[in-house]
């Protein structure tokens, strides 16, 4: 097996593990450009998955810490979804995605890596964006810098002119 560097994920694996990092996410909003925080509404947020299938992923997660969509208010589930519906819009207009992937994965047993607080994926898909690299070495290259894309999708948000 071939190995390649990665020492930016270092900070990822000496970070201090907390109990969740979306309400780490939720409780501090001075910290929201480095979290990858793309908006803020009134029942839910967006933000970057820093370490992602495809460039340009995010996730849009309730402020609810549940693992249960059931447990979730009407008024959260709405509100969730007119955002995973925008976020396809920005995706395809600011990033020029062909394509997005939409999925939850509710419990650690459907493969969610944050089972105990459950968000949508939004990952942008590309004609052949799947290539020999992940097919033969079990790695995915991110080729466009992160602030890059977090800049250009949040002001894609940003035009959407919130007010809660």
């Amino acid at each position: 097996m071939e190995y390649l560097c990665a020492p930016w994920r270092s900070e990822y694996f000496s970070s201090k593990k907390c109990e969740c990092p979306f309400c780490d996410a939720i409780n501090s909003p001075e910290f929201d450009e480095k979290n990858g925080v793309l908006f803020r509404a009134k029942h839910c947020f967006g933000i970057m998955n820093l370490y992602p299938y495809s460039p340009g992923a995010f996730m849009v997660i309730p402020y609810k810490h549940t693992d249960k969509i059931e447990e979730l208010s009407q008024e959260a589930w709405l509100e969730m979804s007119h955002f995973v519906r925008c976020g396809v819009e920005i995706l395809k207009k600011r990033v020029h995605a062909r394509g997005v992937n939409i999925g939850m994965n509710l419990g650690s047993a459907a493969g969610a890596g944050i089972a105990q607080h459950v968000h949508y994926h939004l990952v942008p898909r590309w004609e052949g964006d799947t290539n020999f690299i992940t097919t033969i070495s079990a790695t995915r290259v991110i080729g466009v810098p992160f602030h890059e894309l977090y800049t250009n999708i949040k002001k894609g948000f940003d035009e959407l002119n919130l007010e809660f």
